[in-house]
């Protein structure tokens, strides 16, 4: 059941006045399924971004069905669509967001309506500092990839529990394995998502989670380490609120208590979670040969080697991770595509 509608203009072009904003437009913003709760003013960001690419680190895989997103071009001129459903402090949430040239839109649905709002403008990167200075980097790679990437800004869920459990399961097993066991999780525990979207699902309740024995995952293919990671997250997931507004390395040092989170699950969602620009994921089978080929022509590297070779990047490590990533060229294949299924917490 819808118990909240809210649409809000986020982000309207700087060059275009109220008058002229589509915002005046009823019809291009606001859905006639259901009825307006509030509107509220207009915020202008300054800086053009592509909001497509920024939003895309918050779905794991084309088929998330807690995440939808749908983006034609690329850069500030880009236009599209992203839909999430979550799990806020104050009870279950939908946000949609549609965007062109010239603003972002907003509409959020369900109790956590009103906290997803919140959220909006940092999920778009809005608060991200342009203040980096990788496109004067000496590396002639890194510079690159930073003015190809310039518009690509770093957002924030805040949802600390919605980027552990998907990450999770990345641990261990190959991409598309973990992909598909996050639609089979949320089929089996997630509920339907508030708002007018079929077929969207809220990410399992931390409860449902907490109180399955390990063995329960076996039949979605999740083994007892894995299982065991996902019950202990779930145990304490009514912490990550009040963790969420601490800084990278209280996050840090808390999320290292849970069993089964390791550097690999750390640096992974520090970056989706807080917004955190430095976050590396340490342990990774693929990134620090990737990081060795682009920064030093090495077809393979060690997290040693991947971590000196990111030390004159230091606060902005994962900025330059994520251009690399979307930029550079990855080192040659050599190993056979399988399980990694390794003895460590990730």
């Amino acid at each position: 059941m819808i118990t909240s509608w809210h649409a809000t203009t986020l982000w309207r072009h700087p060059s275009l006045s109220v008058e002229q904003s589509p915002a005046f437009a009823p019809c291009l913003l606001l859905s006639s399924m259901s009825p307006v709760a509030s509107v509220e003013p207009l915020r202008v960001m300054q800086r053009p971004s592509d909001v497509g690419a920024t939003l895309s680190w918050f779905q794991h895989g084309r088929h998330d069905p807690t995440t939808w997103l749908a983006a034609t071009g690329r850069g500030p001129s880009s236009t599209g669509h992203f839909v999430r459903a979550t799990l806020t402090p104050e009870g279950p949430g939908t946000l949609a967001l549609h965007w062109n040239a010239h603003e972002i839109s907003i509409e959020s649905y369900g109790p956590g309506s009103a906290w997803l709002r919140q959220q909006a403008r940092g999920m778009a990167g809005a608060d991200d500092s342009a203040e980096h200075g990788l496109e004067l980097s000496e590396h002639p790679v890194v510079a690159a990839a930073a003015l190809a990437n310039r518009f690509l800004r770093i957002g924030a869920s805040n949802c600390l529990y919605h980027e552990l459990v998907p990450t999770i399961l990345e641990q261990r097993v190959t991409v598309e394995e973990a992909h598909r066991q996050w639609r089979q999780l949320c089929g089996a525990l997630g509920d339907p998502a508030p708002g007018p979207f079929a077929r969207l699902l809220l990410p399992p309740d931390p409860a449902l989670i907490a109180q399955r024995p390990s063995w329960w995952f076996h039949k979605l293919g999740i083994e007892r380490h894995r299982a065991n990671a996902l019950i202990s997250v779930a145990r304490h997931a009514s912490k990550f609120w009040c963790w969420s507004a601490q800084g990278a390395s209280e996050v840090s040092a808390k999320l290292r208590l849970i069993l089964g989170v390791g550097e690999w699950t750390i640096g992974s969602v520090l970056g989706p979670a807080i917004g955190d620009p430095d976050a590396v994921a340490v342990g990774d089978y693929h990134l620090k040969n990737m990081i060795a080929f682009n920064l030093a022509g090495e077809s393979r590297g060690t997290d040693d080697r991947m971590l000196e070779l990111l030390e004159p990047y230091t606060g902005q490590r994962g900025r330059v991770v994520q251009h690399l990533a979307r930029y550079g060229s990855a080192a040659p294949k050599r190993g056979p595509k399988r399980r990694l299924i390794q003895r460590y917490a990730r």
